[in-house]
């Protein structure tokens, strides 16, 4: 193996290496220190005069005698059936004081586009024990869905309390849940060992966590390792996986980092135009392949800086993926938890994922119903706001008491309540009941007569 030591310049997490032979681009990097310790690093560009090498440390000690070896190879994840249980660095290294992972394969972390031919059309209801999400905001088997925070709501509750509750209901095929953690502190990192381990969702958890002082490099290939992991259980062993993905702005921020050391042309507020390219490749890795049994599924997590959804890392993930959850922040200054604002939220393949069969015939319906009854009740507050409650009629009245109801019960919910479909549902109904039958206008008789406590409570005591 040959060694260079021709390094023109350094500048921030990047090495750069001139007369090189041809390199190819994502290439592992070994460099050789002058006290003969190696760091390790990446191909990030080449040409015929300059390599770019990103260091994956500091490249503190680094200098022009340092010695610089190509090793031809692409980073590899190793992976293994004793992957379950384990948590691991953003860099892949074990971090629970446990052995190293034995390999059954090496897989390239970059993995394969999925042939759109070849993907199966997603179908089944996940159950994540949030009302909000699953009576509103479904999500389906092979979904991308994210969700919309801002910096100091509890969206990382939100993220563990999924991890730990997600399932399919009736289903005894294997569920596994993958965890990524990008740019968080040390404090973060312990709440979410401490978390998994304390409710026992670590048995089937494998957990990545990147912090906050750890090089904005290693953020860039957490999310890459996550997913490689994820299609492993998912395509190889035949499992259902949930990926999570938090914090995808701190990702996004590390893309940033390095685009500005490359000296590149900035996009939108300074980050890399090719950023929609770069997040599509992570996004585009959920999904379902015809004739395979397992499935990934992704809950991309990101807090959009000063709370506008116009932000191009919010802008770009709702372009990809296939909806939103929006956390909302008038919401948690309630009191309220899981403070998910249904109304900007929004599943595209909720339809496919509900219904006869899959959850209940009246989802559909009840759900329609209770955002039309919350967005009109929504719409008074200002105008109370105004002209005063007296002034509304009794119908107004209803409407603005049930989006209280709404908010207090339907959203409202305890950090360890896990609901079935069953009990959202009815909850659901418990609520509606509030209103005249004959505002119910979204929903047939026959399920009104079939599901609404009043006619249900009728036909038990005939």
């Amino acid at each position: 193996m040959k060694e260079y030591r021709t390094i023109s310049k350094i500048a921030g997490p990047l090495v750069f290496v001139e007369k090189t032979e041809p390199i190819a681009y994502g290439e592992l990097v070994n460099i050789i220190l002058a006290d003969g310790t190696t760091k390790r690093g990446q191909v990030l560009d080449t040409s015929d005069e300059l390599v770019v090498v990103q260091i994956f440390e500091t490249t503190a000690g680094i200098g022009r005698d340092s010695g610089v070896r190509f090793t031809g190879e692409t980073i590899k994840m190793p992976v293994g059936r004793d992957m379950l249980g384990r948590i691991l660095s953003g860099g892949g290294k074990p971090i629970d004081g446990g052995p190293d992972i034995v390999p059954e394969k090496r897989l390239d972390i970059n993995g394969a586009a999925i042939n759109p031919y070849a993907r199966g059309m997603p179908a089944d209801f996940i159950q994540t024990g949030i009302s909000t999400i699953d009576g509103t905001n479904t999500l389906v088997r092979g979904q991308k869905l994210p969700i919309f925070s801002g910096a100091g709501l509890p969206h990382n509750n939100v993220a563990l309390q999924i991890a730990r509750q997600a399932k399919v209901p009736g289903s005894t095929e294997n569920f596994a849940v993958v965890f990524a953690a990008m740019g968080i502190t040390k404090e973060e990192a312990n709440y979410f060992m401490q978390d998994f381990e304390r409710t026992g969702a670590l048995e089937r958890a494998v957990v990545f966590l990147n912090l906050a002082d750890d090089p904005a490099v290693e953020r860039i290939i957490t999310p890459r390792l996550a997913l490689t992991t994820a299609e492993y259980l998912a395509f190889e062993l035949g499992m259902h996986v949930l990926v999570i993905l938090t914090d995808m702005t701190n990702y996004c921020e590390a893309l940033r980092q390095i685009g500005a050391a490359r000296e590149e042309v900035p996009g939108r507020r300074g980050y890399p135009g090719y950023m929609y390219t770069d997040l599509a490749n992570l996004y585009e890795r959920a999904g379902m392949i015809k004739g395979q049994k397992g499935s990934v599924t992704q809950i991309p997590i990101l807090t959009m800086p000063g709370d506008d959804i116009t932000h191009p890392i919010a802008d770009l993930t709702g372009y990809i993926t296939e909806g939103q959850i929006v956390v909302n922040r008038d919401l948690h200054r309630k009191g309220i938890y899981p403070p998910i604002n249904v109304l900007p939220s929004l599943s595209r393949l909720m339809n496919l994922g509900i219904g006869k069969g899959k959850t209940r015939e009246d989802h559909k319906k009840v759900s329609d119903q209770m955002y039309a009854g919350y967005a009109e009740g929504n719409d008074l507050r200002g105008l109370v706001a105004i002209v005063g409650k007296d002034a509304l009629s009794e119908r107004d009245r209803l409407l603005l008491e049930f989006a209280d109801l709404f908010e207090n019960r339907f959203v409202r919910q305890g950090y360890d309540e896990d609901r079935s479909i069953e009990d959202t549902l009815n909850l659901a109904w418990d609520l509606l009941a509030t209103l005249p039958v004959e505002q119910l206008t979204r929903i047939d008789r026959e399920l009104i007569n079939k599901y609404h406590p009043k006619f249900r409570t009728g036909a038990k005591k005939e």
